[in-house]
Order: C-alpha cells, then structure tokens, then sequence
C-alpha cells in the first residue's frame, strides 16, 4: 500500500484516523502500532515478522545495555552484537547477491544465492533501531521499557518504508505525550496534500517523459532528447521522494508527532556541500552522527578526514542499493565534496550566484546519471550522448516534439522546486487574511481533487525509494 492510492486515501486512512481518535490516550501507542502493522503486512505479509524480530531484538539489547551499564565489557558485547545482528539482517537481505555475483565475477566460481524479494523500508527500520541501540549505550539516551511505546517509533507507518530515518533522541519524549490539535492536524493535511501533488501531479507526469527517453535507443539518442530526459528524472525524483517525505510528515502530525524535515529545496544549492544538507537531510545526519564522527571526523588531522569522508560517501552509495553503480554515485559526489572543502567552496563563495548554482545544478544531473543506470557502461553511454560525443545529433523531431509536450511542465517543476509557491501562499495567508482564509484552503482542495482524479485513471504510479 502506498500513500497515493486510492485505497489508502478513502479507506486506510479514514478507518485509521476513526480508530486512533477515538480511542483513549493511553491506548493511541498500541492503536498505531497496530495500524503501522496492518499497514506493512499489506503487502509484506511475511516480512511483518522480519520487522517484529527486529524491533523486540534492538528492544531487549537496549534494556540489557542500560542494565549492565557500570560493566562496561557486557554492555560494549550487547551494543556490538546488536550492530553485528542488524548488519546481518541488512546484509543477507540487501546485499547476499550483490557479494555472491563479484565472488562468482572475481574468482571463477558459480555460487547460488538465495532470490529474495528486499523488504520494503528494511534499510530505515534498520538505521533507526540502531540509532537506539546507540544513543543507550553512549548514555544519550535512556532505554525504553515499553515495548509498545518502542514498537509505535520502529513501525510508524507514516515514516515506516521510505523515511524520514526519525532518532530516537528526537522522538522520545513524544512517544510518552504528545498533543493532537486541530491547528496542528490542519497543518499535517497540508502537508500531505501538498506531498500528494508532488507525488501525483508533478512526479508522475514528469517521470514518463524520462521513461521514454530512458528506453529509447542510445544510437538514436540526441542530446536535447539525452538533457530532456535527466531533466525531467532530475525533478521526479526529487517530487518523487520529497512528496513522500511531505506525506509522512503530514501524517505524523495528524497524528501528533513531529517528524524531522528532510528536505529543503535542495536544487537552489550553490555548492554539492550544500545541496547534501538540503537532500535526504535525515541520512546526512545519521552518517554524519553515527559514523563519520565516532571515526574522528576532522579532528585527527587532514589525512584521517579524507579517510572518514571516503568511508562514508561508500557507504552512503552502498545504503542506496547493492549495485557497483550507486557506489559510484556516493564515490563521486563524496569526491566533489571532499574537493569543495579543500579549496572549491571558498573559489565558489567569490563567484556570482549564476556561476556557483550552474555549476552546483550539473553536478547533481550527472550524479543522477549515475544513480539511475545500473550498467556503469551504460551511464557512461549517456553521459557521452549528454555532451555530444556519441549523440545522433543535437536535436530531431521526437526531441522538438517531446519539448514542446512537457515544456510547461518543466518550467512547472522548476518554479515549484524553489521556495517560491510557498512564500506566495504565507504572502497570501498574512497580507490578505479574509482572502487567504478561503483562497488557501480551496487551493489544497482542488490539489487533492485533480491528484484524486488522476489516481482513478493512473497506471503509473511507483515510489522511487521503495527500493533501497
């Protein structure tokens, strides 16, 4: 189930809502814990009890950290077989035929590996039932004795299959009370009706112009049809994974909780260093927090801090997927990054802002580039069409066509990718109160009207995260 779907909308939701309010507060944990189960077994009956095992896992390793706390040695073997068990969990399931493949490729050999379907959402459920694990043994924070409670944050279905990766630490407190208001409720249907049209208006539609240029041909690829279509991936997967982000941010708040951002406008960037702390701000920040630091960060001296920035941005391509060409991807934007910091970023800040942010907007288009094509050989056939090198010319009648097609729905997305339909909606709230007042409110009402109307008839409709 997923939450553009009709299904969810008028019938999950509603019942969910229905139920969750109208039980008593000390009964809401357990209500959406419930909920959160119901909703993941939807279409993962069997892995429901891989998530329950790890859930009741990390929960008991918590309890038997805080309880041997004052020995150090017992407390340290929990923390490390925790991490050892939900890095094998992760790895049987993500990455087995990734490693069995390379051995085979390496050494000659014909190994089977196991054909398993990923589970969805294993990769945010894992990093957050770590973080925990973590923050109790490095006494930041205390374990929780409420299994309910810690199953609601490890199973909320709102951030459950593809994030916002929520910390413990920052959610703790809410677990135990939270207040569910009609401001705040109101302000979570905003939410999510504003990452509905993302998801259905703009990422959909803009995401078929980039599956056909994708499956057309290279040796009849030109290069206005090769930038149209990383163009228009560019923008899907952004309106793609922000609008799924906005949704479970909407929901958290409908149902009381406030889930940390993870976006924010990251293509107005002017360097990479910048765009990486607007995109996926909840992963920056858990590599940042539970591996880039405890390895020293940049206090041990220049050479160690390359060293640690090379660990991370593998790992960060390695979380994305098991395939050679997202570790590629986190290769090379760790490469610009780490190039930013030793003398870039300072070149950039004297240059205009026209200067910076073109330069910023082509590093993120040949990283998708990366991203989106399995086959290294492949990316790099494209990236070649993109330049002019292997292109079957700069422009010919599909292109022009295509062009004009989808040319108000790019300059569509662009607008809506910067922070101006946003400023122009509070403008209009605070200048013209009475106005905004009605004005405001139709306008998310049409946006869930049209995104609803495209649902009944939409044949395309997959959340890109959902894989990794």
């Amino acid at each position: 189930m997923v939450f553009s779907s009709l299904i969810f909308l008028f019938q999950f939701l509603p019942a969910a809502l229905l139920v969750y309010f109208g039980s008593p507060k000390k009964w809401r944990n357990a209500v959406l814990l419930a909920e959160s189960l119901v909703f993941y077994a939807w279409g993962e009956p069997l892995y429901i009890f891989l998530m329950i095992f790890a859930t009741v896992f990390d929960y008991a390793n918590g309890l038997l950290i805080d309880r041997f706390r004052h020995r150090k040695a017992i407390a340290r073997t929990v923390f490390i077989g925790s991490i050892s068990g939900n890095l094998a969990i992760l790895g049987f399931f993500k990455y087995a035929g990734f490693a069995v493949e390379n051995v085979n490729r390496w050494f000659g050999l014909h190994l089977q590996a196991v054909d398993l379907p990923l589970p969805v959402g294993i990769s945010f459920y894992t990093f957050q039932t770590m973080s925990y694990v973590a923050d109790v043994y490095l006494g930041k924070a205390a374990a929780q004795r409420n299994i309910v409670a810690f199953g609601t944050y490890v199973a909320m279905f709102p951030q459950l299959v593809a994030g916002p990766i929520v910390k413990y630490g920052d959610i703790a407190r809410q677990l135990i009370s939270r207040q569910a208001t009609w401001e705040r409720f109101g302000e979570g249907a905003e939410w999510f009706i504003r990452g509905l049209a993302k998801k259905v208006l703009l990422a959909n539609n803009i995401g078929m112009l980039w599956s056909s240029v994708k499956t057309a041909p290279a040796e009849d690829m030109t290069v206005l049809s090769a930038w149209l279509g990383i163009a228009a991936f560019t923008f899907q997967i952004y309106f793609d994974f922000s609008g799924y982000s906005d949704m479970a941010r909407g929901l958290g708040k409908m149902f009381g909780f406030e889930l940390t951002a993870n976006f924010h406008y990251p293509y107005i960037s002017r360097s990479v260093t910048e765009f990486w702390r607007r995109w996926h701000i909840s992963l920056g920040s858990w590599f940042r927090e539970y591996v880039y630091i405890p390895l020293g960060g940049n206090r041990l001296g220049l050479g160690k801090q390359l060293r640690n920035l090379f660990i991370v941005w593998f790992l960060t391509g390695l979380w994305h997927g098991a395939s050679w060409n997202f570790i590629v991807w986190g290769l090379y934007f760790g490469l610009l990054v780490t190039i930013e910091k030793l003398f870039l970023l300072k070149w950039l800040q004297r240059r205009p802002r026209p200067v910076s942010h073109l330069y910023t907007l082509l590093a993120i288009v040949i990283g998708w580039v990366w991203f989106e094509f399995d086959r290294l050989s492949s990316a790099w056939a494209f990236i070649g069409i993109l330049f002019g090198f292997t292109a079957h010319g700069w422009a010919d009648r599909q292109a022009l066509y295509d062009l004009s097609t989808n040319g108000i729905l790019l300059i569509l997305s662009a607008l809506c990718a910067t922070p101006l339909p946003r400023r122009l909606a509070s403008s209009l709230k605070s200048k013209w109160r009475l106005g905004g007042a009605i004005a405001v409110p139709s306008l998310y009402f049409a946006a869930l009207v049209v995104s609803t109307a495209y649902l009944v008839n939409e044949s395309y409709n997959p959340f890109l995260y959902f894989r990794f």
